[in-house]
């Protein structure tokens, strides 16, 4: 429960930064706020890799298992033909 409340607000803080950044670009064009959006893009990627090396890691070492349509599909055996 713990490893899914961290990327559910791992989420929300990128799609934040990222509404910042869109602010900043949108609504000021000088330079002090170019360096904001930089500043606000760079967080959301930094963030976004640090999130997708921890799912990563936690799939690896089994403290997170996927569940889903792709799960399901793969964890199907072939059909068997007969000889």
């Amino acid at each position: 429960m713990i490893i899914k409340t961290f990327i559910i607000i791992a989420f929300i803080l990128i799609i934040i930064s990222l509404g910042s950044a869109l602010f900043y670009l949108v609504k000021y064009k000088d330079q002090e706020q170019s360096e904001k959006t930089v500043r606000a893009l760079t967080f959301r990627i930094t963030l976004s890799v640090i999130l997708f090396i921890f799912i990563f890691i936690a799939v690896a070492t089994g403290l997170f298992k996927p569940h889903g349509l792709g799960v399901q599909i793969h964890g199907q055996k072939p059909a068997q033909t007969e000889k």
